[in-house]
């Protein structure tokens, strides 16, 4: 099993119900692209760690 990458745990990850697969919704520029199709984007300059209890945790 492959180890996880950015991606999978950015909140940029979407999945598209549609095409059946996920892919970055942000407008990448031609090299950020190459890496994250060529699965080298392990330091992406746009990752944000999608985090569904952050809401909650500021309630407490």
């Amino acid at each position: 099993m492959a180890g996880k990458t950015n991606c999978d745990l950015c909140g940029h990850y979407a999945y598209d119900a549609e095409e059946e697969c996920y892919f970055c919704d942000l407008n990448l520029d031609e090299d950020d692209m190459m890496r994250f199709l060529t699965g080298s984007n392990d330091s992406c300059h746009y990752f944000q760690l999608y985090d569904e209890y952050a809401v909650v945790r500021k309630q407490i």
